[in-house]
């Protein structure tokens, strides 16, 4: 019985090794990738007008750690007007973001992020700047034009809400990635 135990894990350990070498001669002859390969930039515009007008740029730059994973940062920036019979508010918000995506499928991904914008308070006078922090998550739909570009449509929840958020659960993005 030892004897077979034996033979049996030499011959698992000899495939193995076997299938490794194959492999490792394989991926010689594919071309490597260049870091600039793997990077892609991209994000979202909005726009809303009306009562309240909001105009929304979000570029970001991001790397494809593997075929699933990648990750990245951004930097937001937000006009915000809001007018009615009584208020004429007007501000601007700031921030940056770090995120995360696995895609599932060649379409499907998963994304989770966490956010850090900087705006103008309304709840006190004088009025003031407050730090708001955002904890994202979600999943999207991107449909590509080519292997590292393609536009996207998400929708996120954010799970830490405060008084200040500027979100409303759940927040769409549409945007695009474009590969270097």
């Amino acid at each position: 019985m030892e004897f077979k135990l034996r033979l049996l894990t030499f011959l698992l350990l000899f495939a193995i090794v076997s299938f490794s070498q194959d492999s490792a001669m394989f991926r010689k002859h594919l071309p490597k990738e260049r870091f600039l390969d793997k990077v892609f930039v991209g994000g979202n515009l909005g726009a809303q007008f009306g009562q309240v007008t909001v105009v929304e740029i979000s570029p970001l730059v991001g790397y494809k750690i593997s075929e699933k994973v990648s990750a990245g940062v951004g930097i937001t920036y937000q006009y915000y007007h809001y007018q009615d019979t009584y208020f004429n508010l007007e501000t601007n918000v700031f921030g940056g973001r770090v995120f995360g995506r696995y895609m599932f499928t060649d379409y499907l991904f998963g994304h989770a992020e966490f956010e850090y914008l900087n705006l103008e308070a309304f709840d006190f006078y004088p009025r003031r700047r407050v730090d708001v922090t955002s904890l994202l998550a979600g999943g999207g739909y991107i449909q590509r034009f080519s292997r590292n570009s393609g536009f996207f449509a998400m929708v996120l929840y954010n799970f830490s809400e405060s008084i200040y958020t500027p979100y409303t659960n759940p927040i769409i993005r549409i945007g695009i990635n474009i590969g270097l």
